[in-house]
């Protein structure tokens, strides 16, 4: 298997050089709607392939949400399958949103359709839940240090129903979302310029400053846009961490489609705000 530099190291480079900027592809029933296309194959076709076109040589990520494409079975996975290949081609790196989790050979399974270089769904890094246990991953994890790839983990999500999971105190002291952090910082240790485990984290949860978030790996940052946040947000809520956030914006950029330059001028946008936020500027 042909193995690909590390994922950090490629994400690093493409956040310095593209903006640090995920735009998510979720072409669910109301933004299709919005686009003027039908809830169907064709218009989930047109709206992928419309986006890849306009994102796919300039953001750093494009992160397309599985489900939105399984829903239409056979026929909307093949469009997953070529928006994937399209974008990978046009320089983007790829997070696929499919937050998949379970145990032994299922999750080898599941981590080779995403992470193994000759699936078609091939991505540069994949969304996994740690909640049957962070040792159930082990399965993905071995597999994108093999392929080169990554891994983003839920570890404090964006969702109000997420706390009840993720701030639970365990027998330590130390919540559950606090020890996913610890898992993935141990992974990360001495590689550079950036560890290829990263953690999920919602731009929208406030005063993060009790966990230690600086985990030498990346954190994919939803809840910028529609639920709230803004770039300006990001030092507040991830300190010293703002460096390695990846901001994932999704209806923010996509509601100005179908038009390609529109929807490029608002990614632009986005990313140079987030640059500014992050560096000081």
């Amino acid at each position: 298997m042909t193995v690909l530099e590390p994922f950090g190291a490629r994400l690093r480079r493409a956040m310095d050089e593209r903006g640090p900027l995920c735009v998510g592809i979720d072409p669910h029933a109301s933004l299709l709607a919005e686009w003027g296309l039908n809830d169907d194959v064709a218009g989930l076709e047109r709206f992928s392939r419309t986006v890849v076109e306009a994102m796919a040589d300039r953001v750093a990520v494009l992160k397309p949400q599985s489900a939105f494409f399984e829903r239409f079975g056979s026929r909307g996975v093949a469009v997953l399958e070529k928006s994937v290949e399209e974008a990978r081609a046009a320089g983007a790196l790829v997070v696929m949103d499919a937050k998949r989790g379970d145990i032994g050979s299922t999750m080898a399974a599941y981590a080779e359709s995403f992470l193994h270089k000759d699936s078609p769904l091939f991505s540069d890094a994949l969304t996994v839940s740690p909640y049957l246990g962070y040792g159930s991953l082990s399965p993905a994890v071995a597999l994108a240090r093999e392929s080169g790839t990554g891994l983003f983990v839920l570890a404090l999500t964006s969702n109000p129903e997420g706390g009840e999971v993720q701030h639970a105190v365990r027998a330590d002291g130390r919540t559950v979302g606090a020890t996913m952090l610890a898992h993935l910082a141990a992974e990360n240790v001495g590689e550079e310029p950036l560890g290829s485990f990263g953690a999920v984290v919602g731009a929208t949860l406030g005063d993060l400053s009790s966990y230690e978030l600086d985990i030498n790996g990346p954190l994919l940052a939803p809840g910028i846009g529609a639920q709230g946040a803004t770039p300006a947000d990001l030092p507040r809520v991830f300190g010293a961490a703002a460096r390695n956030v990846v901001p994932n914006v999704s209806r923010g950029v996509l509601r100005h489609g179908p038009d390609v330059v529109a929807l490029r001028d608002a990614a632009s946008r986005f990313a140079d705000e987030v640059s500014a936020a992050v560096s000081g500027g």
